[in-house]
């Protein structure tokens, strides 16, 4: 538990009683032994895990971590800036950040002992790093492109370097010269030494891979592929070949195995057992034991794609992703998915749930997407009430709002925008959208007004409001640079997300804009002195703005999130559900 609220409880440790036991799992002893205690607390009503998943630790970053390199406690990383992040493996927390590079770090690598660290760059540089004082020992200079990879051999006395300038360069670490260059046909994207051969390497320059020598001579074939790496014992080398990863013999180069996944990154567990790939958002874990790798597990890993793998142990992963976190896995300890839907009828719906309405403080509605089909879930019993049938096959944008006796449901298909009362299953209004006010005959956001009166819909810059009973249009504004999405809709008042601010529109007044906010987080108003932060996931105080709550980081940032007075519900990309009762925590 410590691991994984660890950032909640280091800046504010009375978050160990406001998110870490409030979300300790339903089987766990900490939440049967503090249950009681808690009632007067966060009360998750919805989206509590049974069993500890199999994330330990997530660890989050001002920037896109756009690969890591692993040894022994010590991550290092590298992003779009120009120095390297280090961070301590059991804790996450950052140590050391190395400064010196003048542009972008592309490449890192840890000497096979762990006291040196290796990184190129695209100022054509190699650096040799002390790990423990963090100091530049050397810098290698030579290159006349950007240094795409790096590697340092078993026996720490040679550096490859390969580069956009079509060459691989070895280094002598003594004295700093260049021993060899190897002119390539095309860009050299990956140098690897073999782990246990001080003498040999690989390389992939273009879709070529080639073993070399020390001397700068070739070894056995050339083989297509692209990304190679070594086997832990060095006897075999992977690569990728299209969507299959080829696994060959590093002396005779015969394939002894494919596994036929499309992939980007793959890591070997230091015993060689295991291998993790990526497809995408997703970790496949093989067993390689056999003559025949076979897979033992898939799970959904980030919310963005995944930029770099490393196994610190036979049962722990580590991986990073470009939604700007890295994540501690512990493989073979647990068969429960790091995130666990906990409605118990059906599953909720195949892809991330764009939109949760909420209803009568008892229920909540959830458009599946699916022929049209829209399911109501008790909040208390977690049951499926109903799933009213709407006629619209694969929607291309929908929206509900409870209003009144009403359940409107709209969605946007062939140029018109279709407003269903789903109680009645009666057609309330059919909107012809002009021709010249969608791009290609396709709506961005569609969203009904929170007093349901009025249906908005975005395209490119534009905002148009349309009255729901007579079908006229009731305003129109240009927004200036790309539109994101529509935020929030309160009433007749909307607030839209542009790339670095968020404006503000009152419909029922005049359609102009009322305010102009710059960097604003989008806030939902829980109370006369609770905020609620969308992009962060929080709750503020009003009168001190302190954070009294924060959501554990497993979950990410939401997609879509609504109040009801009680309940807070929000959906993620992981296609769960979560639902929290506040009231205890609104009256602290």
């Amino acid at each position: 538990m410590l691991l994984e609220y660890f950032d909640e409880i280091h800046n504010c440790p009375s978050y160990l009683y406001h998110s870490a036991l409030p979300f300790s799992p339903s089987s766990s002893w900490l939440h049967e032994c503090y249950i009681v205690e808690l009632s007067q607390e966060v009360r998750v009503v919805e989206g509590l895990q049974e069993e500890w998943g199999m994330c330990s630790r997530i660890v989050l970053l001002e920037d896109d971590p756009l690969s890591l390199s692993y040894w022994n406690n010590t991550i290092a990383i590298r992003s779009r800036h120009n120095y390297i992040l280090i961070l301590d493996a059991v804790t996450g927390s950052q140590t050391a950040v190395l400064p010196g590079h003048t542009e972008t770090v592309t490449s890192l690598t840890f000497s096979s002992d762990g006291t040196s660290l290796i990184s190129g760059s695209h100022d054509k540089t190699v650096k040799l790093w002390d790990v423990q004082t963090g100091g530049n020992v050397k810098t290698f200079y030579g290159h006349t492109g950007a240094v795409q990879s790096v590697s340092i051999s078993v026996d720490h006395t040679t550096i490859a370097s390969g580069s956009g300038d079509k060459t691989i360069r070895l280094w002598d670490i003594q004295t700093g010269e260049c021993c060899q260059i190897i002119e390539q046909q095309d860009w050299v994207h990956c140098v690897m030494f073999s782990p246990t051969n001080p003498k040999t390497f690989i390389s992939t320059s273009g879709s070529t891979i080639q073993q070399w020598d020390i001397s700068g001579h070739k070894v056995g074939f050339a083989y297509d592929g692209r990304d190679a790496v070594f086997s832990p014992d060095g006897t075999h080398f992977i690569s990728c070949v299209g969507q299959c990863i080829t696994i060959q013999n590093a002396n005779s180069g015969v394939v002894v195995a494919k596994i036929h996944n499309g992939s980007s990154f793959h890591s070997f567990s230091p015993d060689g057992r295991l291998m993790a790939i990526t497809t995408g958002c997703d970790i496949c874990i093989y067993n390689m034991t056999g003559s025949n790798p076979h897979l033992v597990k898939t799970f959904a890993a980030h919310t963005k794609s995944i930029s770099s793998l490393a196994f610190s142990s036979p049962p722990t992963l580590i991986s990073a992703s470009c939604d700007r976190s890295v994540k501690f896995w512990q493989i073979g300890t647990s068969s429960t998915d790091p995130v666990v839907t906990n409605l118990k009828s059906t599953p909720l719906v195949s892809a991330p749930t764009r939109s949760i309405t909420l209803r009568a403080k008892n229920s909540i509605i959830i458009p599946s997407n699916l022929g049209g089909v829209m399911k109501t879930w008790g909040i208390l019993t977690s049951h499926c009430k109903g799933s009213p049938q709407i006629p619209a096959q694969d929607p291309h944008q929908t929206n509900i709002q409870p209003s009144d006796s009403k359940l409107i449901f709209v969605w946007y298909a062939d140029r018109k925008i279709n407003i269903w009362d789903a109680e009645e299953g009666e057609l309330l209004q059919t909107i012809n959208v002009p021709e010249g006010n969608v791009s290609g005959g396709s709506v961005e956001d569609l969203r009904v007004s929170g007093d349901g009166s009025m249906v908005f819909y975005l395209y490119e810059k534009s905002i148009q409001a349309w009255n729901i009973l007579t079908g006229e249009v009731v305003g129109r504004v240009e927004a200036w640079g790309s539109v994101t999405g529509i935020c929030i809709i309160d009433g007749s008042e909307l607030w839209v997300g542009l790339r670095v601010k968020f404006l503000r529109w009152d419909f029922g007044i005049s359609g102009s804009p009322v305010k102009l906010f710059q960097n604003l987080p989008k806030m939902l108003q829980l109370s006369n002195t609770k905020l609620w932060e969308i992009d962060t996931s929080r709750m503020m105080d009003v009168v001190t703005g302190k954070v009294v709550f924060q959501l554990p980081e497993r979950f990410g940032m939401a997609v879509h999130v609504q109040w009801g007075g009680q309940y807070l519900v929000a959906s993620f990309r992981s296609k769960e559900v979560l639902i929290l009762d506040l009231s205890h925590m609104l009256l602290q």
